[in-house]
């Protein structure tokens, strides 16, 4: 794992090697993200590429994460799909639950679609953060309203720049 500081908080990341992401997320515990994975926590490694597209993602490069493969831990087709069309969102747009659902192939899903966000274990790079209500409004994010707010505040400023 590694944990890079942020605008956000930290921001930890467990992968294998520079190239695949198993868990990430606004938190300096590895062991809170393993658990999400449903592994034992990892030790500290080097993953300076990883680290690197975080911090480029941050200094305002929106598109640096874009390529870093992620390893799901989907419990059913759906939430693949959900967090492929999450990873579709562009960054500095957002999308309701209600066209999540619709765009992961099932439009009455919505609760799925929520779930899905809910049990995201790769967020940033499956950027849940980027789903809201359909007003706009954000009612829940793993790591806070303020790292959801922060997070879409920050793209919304490079992504205009």
């Amino acid at each position: 794992h590694t944990t890079t500081p942020t605008p956000a908080g930290s921001f930890t990341v467990l992968a294998d090697g520079d190239e695949t992401g198993h868990a990430a997320g606004s938190t300096d515990d590895p062991a809170f993200l393993s658990g999400m994975r449903g592994t034992t926590p990892p030790e500290p490694g080097r993953h300076d590429g990883v680290a690197e597209k975080v911090r480029a993602y941050f200094d305002g490069d929106l598109t640096a994460i874009d390529d870093i493969a992620v390893a799901y831990r989907a419990t059913g087709p759906f939430r693949t799909r959900a967090w492929d069309a999450m990873r579709a969102v562009k960054a500095g747009d957002t999308i309701s639950y209600t066209e999540l659902a619709a765009t992961a192939g099932n439009p009455s899903a919505v609760r799925a679609a929520g779930s899905a966000c809910a049990s995201n274990a790769i967020a940033l790079f499956v950027p849940c953060h980027r789903i809201v209500r359909s007003d706009g409004s954000s009612k829940n994010f793993l790591y806070g309203l303020e790292c959801k707010a922060t997070l879409l505040a920050h793209e919304q400023q490079h992504a205009a720049g």
